[in-house]
């Protein structure tokens, strides 16, 4: 995933400079090439020869140290890094980044880097809250740094309030949104619809059906990393909102249609992924529910076809993508919805066949177009995402 990526991790004296550890041996297992430094206060709180066994790596701490083949060390990283994170940022590392101050290998070595950076505060309440902090902080965002705000808790001191560094999983989202793909879609607005629909019947019970969100929120995941702008109308998931999206909650099919409606003309690429329900119950009282046969039975009426309604009020330009679920005659189902909604590409899959469909980590998906049909091999809901998006970037600059 991050191969031929080189990443620097800049560590200072925090007792949150234990997590860097984990996030290292996560880097290196998506191949990235690692390299740390960290400052003398951080060695008091974990010990180089941690970092040197998880990267292979000498941890540079010192500017002066010379056990270590002859190179201008600082500026060797600073021309060969992809990305700089500083985790755990100590309020003087903040300083010293804001007023370009170089005064150890960390804070050379990052006034050396041309790449991205990122920094990560940790620190006391009180010391965060400071406005010079706080002053040094805007500085760093002035100059083009991404700050990864802190959380709230109950932080080393004792003290509860913001200052306490995020998860390493929140950290690697922040590195693989900046390297894990070529931003070759900054400045496309795109659309993505996600998860189930809830039709109620009552305030207890409602229609609904068995979609997870995990492809469209994949495919917002991917977008979102390759630089579009992603909106991601979504039903109810238990998923986390991905890095750099901007998400719109929806229960109803109404809901959806509203929303996207209300978006549409805005955006580059609709990509219609949610399994939005054909029905809901018609408003009825109790005197209007039916019994039969020991159940009771409610009406239905159709809600609105949204791939339809797109495609009938489709912009100049615009791409739109709808995903057909069959069960049966799958690709013939999907050609067929293809022209009758007047969409550019519909991404197929039976819902019959094993690592496919709803509830599963993996899909198998075939993309048809007007002109042509591909079939893709199982894989990840997350590789399979990416394939999505290569398919219309390529169709688009046809």
């Amino acid at each position: 995933m991050l191969t031929g990526k080189t990443i620097v991790l800049g560590v200072t004296g925090s007792i949150a400079a234990y997590k860097i550890a984990n996030l290292t041996s996560m880097l290196t297992k998506l191949h990235a090439d690692v390299h740390v430094l960290m400052t003398e206060n951080a060695t008091n709180f974990i010990n180089p020869i941690t970092f040197e066994t998880l990267t292979g790596h000498k941890c540079l701490v010192d500017t002066f140290d010379r056990n270590f083949n002859y190179n201008i060390e600082h500026v060797a990283l600073g021309t060969k890094a992809d990305i700089a994170l500083v985790a755990p940022a100590s309020a003087n590392i903040i300083a010293k980044m804001a007023h370009g101050i170089a005064d150890d290998m960390l804070s050379t070595t990052l006034l050396a880097c041309k790449c991205k950076k990122i920094v990560a505060p940790a620190m006391n309440v009180n010391m965060y809250e400071n406005p010079v902090t706080q002053a040094n902080i805007q500085k760093l965002r002035d100059f083009g740094m991404i700050v990864v705000e802190p959380e709230t808790g109950m932080l080393a001191c004792k003290a509860v309030g913001k200052g306490k560094m995020p998860s390493e999983n929140i950290l690697l989202q922040y590195l693989l949104q900046e390297v894990q793909y070529e931003h070759d879609m900054t400045g496309e607005n795109v659309l993505i619809t996600a998860g189930p629909t809830r039709e109620a019947i009552d305030p207890v019970r409602y229609l609904t059906n068995h979609s997870t969100g995990k492809m469209g929120y994949a495919l917002a995941t991917a977008a979102a990393r390759r630089g579009a702008n992603v909106t991601l109308i979504s039903g109810q998931t238990n998923l986390d909102t991905p890095l750099g999206v901007t998400r719109v909650d929806i229960e109803s099919a109404a809901d959806m249609f509203e929303e996207v409606s209300k978006r549409a003309g805005q955006q580059d690429i609709i990509i219609k992924a949610a399994a939005v329900a054909d029905y809901t119950p018609q408003e009825f009282s109790d005197e209007k529910i039916k019994k039969k046969d020991g159940d009771y039975s409610v009406a239905l009426k159709r809600t609105t076809d949204i791939l339809a309604w797109l495609g009938e009020h489709r912009q100049k330009g615009q791409f739109i993508c709808g995903f057909s679920m069959e069960t049966e005659h799958m690709l013939e189902n999907s050609r067929k919805k293809l022209l009758q909604k007047n969409a550019d590409m519909i991404v197929a899959n039976n819902l019959r066949q094993e690592g496919a469909g709803f509830g599963v980590d993996t899909n198998i998906v075939t993309l048809i177009t007007k002109e042509e049909c591909s079939e893709l091999p199982q894989m990840s809901k997350e590789e399979a995402a990416v394939k999505i998006l290569d398919f219309i970037k390529k169709i688009k600059k046809a």
